[in-house]
This record gives structure tokens, sequence and C-alpha cells, in this order.
């Protein structure tokens, strides 16, 4: 089969000659080439139409695509080829193979499903849906994942479960941080929203149901098993996997707590929202302040009647009580109110916290999760109670004196020189201060703090101990230093009584000898 351009320089040359053989010399062919393309020509064919022949399966092609329409364009070619084989088919597979392929794509043209392009309105639709999240702390975790359809703006936030007091809890943080509500929120059939399907009608949560009353939303569902009719929610699905689960791809590393998953989905949704979109050419964060005009208000309070039962923080220690246990939340949350519910998870019985922002701003938040205990064995998470304080109960020393002032000054050492020497009773220890203050004068506050420390580490409190470890200090020098190991002992070894034994024999024996 000639090249295009090759065609039309034999048809030319023809058209210039007239003759056959004289068009084969001008373009460099035979003359029954040139008779060939000139032929098609004038019936009306085009010179660079390949030649369809004739094949084996020709006469079994509208088996072929009885099966594909049958099978809705899933048949195997090894089945249809076994088929065929069996009604005498004689060819190969590879031509079985290429039928096959060509008439699934001939169904695919005629029963593929049509799209219309959709052009969402500010303020109308909301679209919701889950992905699996990183493992953190030897749990399983799922991502929220939202998408207001005009602005483009969303919103991930991580879930510990995905049960009904979870999804509310999200939507309303969601809806706050948009700053309103949509009229349609559009979600899949998860058990939280659909019970059922009777006759194809879904069967709505009553408890999501008093939710959307309370916020004047509307819950909508998409056809079961059907991605496509909620687009924008699976790409937010596939991009928040790509980036902030972690993988080989993307080299993050696993998160040490569920703070900081929290941490990095705020992260990721502020980059995402600040950058231009691909189909708008706009940030989601500009158009979302054009959307807000058209978002309904929110109401003041969260819907709360899932949280479970409102319980005090302590004011001293953040505990709450519940069913007789006692369990600790952050310190940030000390004197405030939070709900307790329990629910039932893969781990057994868990109490879930949630704290309730009184002034709106991030909503509802779950701020800890225990086991389920019983009396007097509290559950306490010590991440919730700050750092843990230095010194016994933080009695560390404190100045009271231009004397105390003075000895403290020299640094750490002299302060766990004071507390040493006072935990064994030692004597004189104002007189002691004085004369480390003058030595200080002398060799330096931090040569006299270091002999401090040095003198605490030993217990060494006498009246000349700091002179004299000062002096040592100055004066020795270091050796090499050795240190024990799994092969080597500090030990002194009996090397030097090896011939104590022999040594008196050998004496015994010249005394004896005539």
């Amino acid at each position: 089969m000639k090249a295009d351009e090759e065609i039309m320089n034999i048809l030319a040359a023809y058209d210039l000659s007239g003759s056959f053989r004289l068009a084969a010399e001008l373009a460099g062919c035979d003359h029954h080439t040139v008779a060939r393309y000139v032929a098609l020509r004038d019936q009306g064919r085009a010179p660079a139409a390949r030649l369809v022949r004739a094949r084996a399966i020709d006469p079994y092609l509208a088996k072929v695509e009885e099966w594909v329409e049958r099978s809705h364009g899933r048949l195997r070619a090894d089945v249809a080829h076994a088929k065929l084989v069996a009604l005498g088919y004689p060819g190969a597979g590879r031509t079985t193979r290429r039928a096959v392929a060509a008439a699934k794509v001939a169904y695919q043209q005629g029963a593929r499903r049509r799209f219309r392009p959709w052009l969402p309105e500010p303020g109308l639709w909301l679209q919701w849906d889950y992905s699996d999240g990183p493992r953190v702390d030897g749990r399983a975790s799922w991502l929220f994942c939202a998408w207001l359809a005009w602005s483009r703006y969303r919103v991930v936030l991580p879930l510990r479960d995905k049960r009904l007091p979870s999804v509310v809890a999200s939507l309303d943080t969601m809806l706050r941080r948009v700053g309103g509500v949509p009229t349609y929120a559009l979600t899949d059939n998860e058990k939280t929203v659909t019970l059922e399907h009777i006759a194809g009608v879904a069967v709505r949560h009553p408890e999501l149901v008093a939710f959307g009353r309370h916020y004047g939303l509307t819950i909508a569902t998409c056809v079961p098993a059907d991605p496509q009719s909620k687009g924008g929610s699976e790409a937010t699905v596939r991009l928040a996997q790509a980036d902030l689960v972690p993988t080989d791809a993307n080299l993050r590393a696993d998160y040490a707590s569920f703070a900081e998953l929290r941490t990095a989905c705020a992260a990721w949704c502020d980059e995402v929202n600040a950058r231009p979109h691909r189909a708008t050419r706009c940030a989601p964060n500009e158009r979302l302040r054009d959307e807000q005009a058209r978002l309904h208000p929110l109401p003041a309070q969260p819907y709360t009647a899932t949280f479970g039962v409102t319980r005090t923080v302590g004011a001293t220690l953040p505990v709450v009580q519940f069913a007789g246990g006692e369990y600790s939340v952050p310190d940030a949350y000390v004197g405030t109110t939070v709900w307790v519910r329990e629910q039932d998870s893969a781990r057994g019985e868990e109490i879930v916290v949630v704290h309730v922002d009184p002034r709106g701003g991030e909503g509802a938040t779950e701020i800890a999760r225990h086991r389920r205990t019983r009396p007097g064995q509290p559950r306490h998470d010590p991440a919730h109670f700050g750092p843990r304080p230095t010194g016994p109960l933080q009695r560390l020393p404190r100045a009271r004196s231009a004397e105390d002032v003075a000895f403290l000054a020299l640094g750490t050492g002299a302060s766990r020189w004071l507390q040493a020497a006072a935990a064994v009773g030692a004597g004189r220890l104002r007189a002691k201060m004085a004369v480390a203050v003058a030595l200080a004068q002398l060799h330096g506050a931090a040569t006299v703090d270091a002999a401090l420390a040095v003198a605490a580490a030993h217990e060494r409190f006498g009246e000349d101990d700091l002179a004299s470890v000062l002096r040592h200090q100055a004066l020795a020098t270091p050796g090499p230093s050795q240190q024990a190991s799994a092969t080597h002992s500090l030990q002194g070894g009996t090397a030097t009584w090896r011939g104590f034994g022999t040594r008196v024999a050998d004496t015994a024996g010249e005394a004896g000898a005539p």
C-alpha cells in the first residue's frame, strides 16, 4: 500500500501523459499500479482505501455479534473461539480475538451511556463521599471528602468511624467552614443515609432527615453503584487518597497520632482551595466568597441529638465521668461542656467525647476516644495532661535572699548540688554556698558550676570537697576511657595468682633437699 502522496503523484502523472506506461516512468512505478489506481478513481472509490479480503470468520460474524450483545459487551475471546470451533469454524484464535474486539467496539458505540453537561448553580449542591484513610495507632481511619459544586471548594476531615454521629459532626464542620447551607446534599447510599430500597425508592434514615430539617438541607442519594452521578466528590476522594494516605508514590511518613492526621487534612484543604481550579481557572476560595451570598444561614447551635449526653469537664483535672467510669480529655477543655456517648466498634465498646463550639466556629469536633472501663479504673491518656513536671512535685530551688540569688546564678549544677545536699542532710549549707560563690570569682562561674554538678553526682558535700573537685579538674589529665561491654569487663582478673601454688611447692622441695 503506497502513501497518499505517492498515489496523488501517480494520478497526476497519468492526467499529464494520458498513458499508463509513460505515467509509470514519470512516477517511478509499474504501469499495472497506475492502471489500478486510475480504475479505482474512475469507479468513485478512494484510491488509498485498503482492500478488504474475505476471511474465514465472515460467515460467523453474526453469531459473534449476537454473543457480544447477550453478554453486554463482556464476552471473552477465548470462550467465543471455543464456541466457534464447535460450530465448525476453521480459523485461528487471533482472527477470533480481532473479530470479538471489533464487535465490542461496535456494541459500546451503540450501547454507551450518554451524558449531558452539568452546569451547577451557586448555593445549590453539596456532595460528599468517603475514602479509606491511613492507619493511625494501629487502627483504620476514613476520610470524609466533601465538595461544593459551583465553587469547587473542598473539605476533607479524618474520621475514626463512619457511624451517624461522626457523619453528623463532619457535615456540621463542613457547613461551618463554607459559611452557609446549600439547598441539596448528594451522597452515596450508606446505611447512615439510606436504610433500604423498596421498589427502587430509597428509605431515608430518620435521624439524618431530622439533621437536614435542622439545617434546612435536603439529602439526596445517587443511583446505587453509580459513581458517575457524583463525579465531583469522587475526584476529591481520588486526590485526597493520593496526597494524604502514605504510599511509596508520595513518600509521606506514617502519622504518629490522629491529631497529626487532622492537621495534615487541614493543610491539604488550604492548599487545594488556594490554587486555581482546572475547570474554572479561579481559586475555590475566591469563588466561595461569591457563592456564600446564595447559601442559607447556619443555625447558631449544631445538631447534637446524636452526640449522646452532656458532661462538664473538671475544673482542675481534665476528666469526665460517664456510666461510672472516668475518662480524660485534652487539658484545653478544662471546665467546658462536652458530649459523651457509648458505641460498639470492632475494638469493643468505646466512649466517644465530642466538643461543640458554643460560638459556632469549627462546630462539633471529636476530642477523645477511650475503651470502656469500670468504676475505680480510670482511662487516662498521658498526652491529655501536658508535659510531665520536672523534679519531685516541682519543688525546684527558688531564690528568697541575695545569697540564694548569687548561688543559684552559677547554673544548673548549683541547683542540683543544693537539692542533693539537702536530701542527705548535709550541714553548714549556707556557709558552703558562700564558699562556692567566692570560688566562682576566682575560677569562673562555669567552672564552679561544673564542679558542683560533679560533687552532687558523687555526694561530696564535705568542707573541702568542692575545692578538691576544682583542684582535680584543673590538674588531672584524662587517661584512656574504659567502658564495660558484652565482651569486655572492668573487673580485675586473676592472672597475678597464676604461679602461686607452683612457686610454694618448689620452695618446699628445696627446703627438704639433702
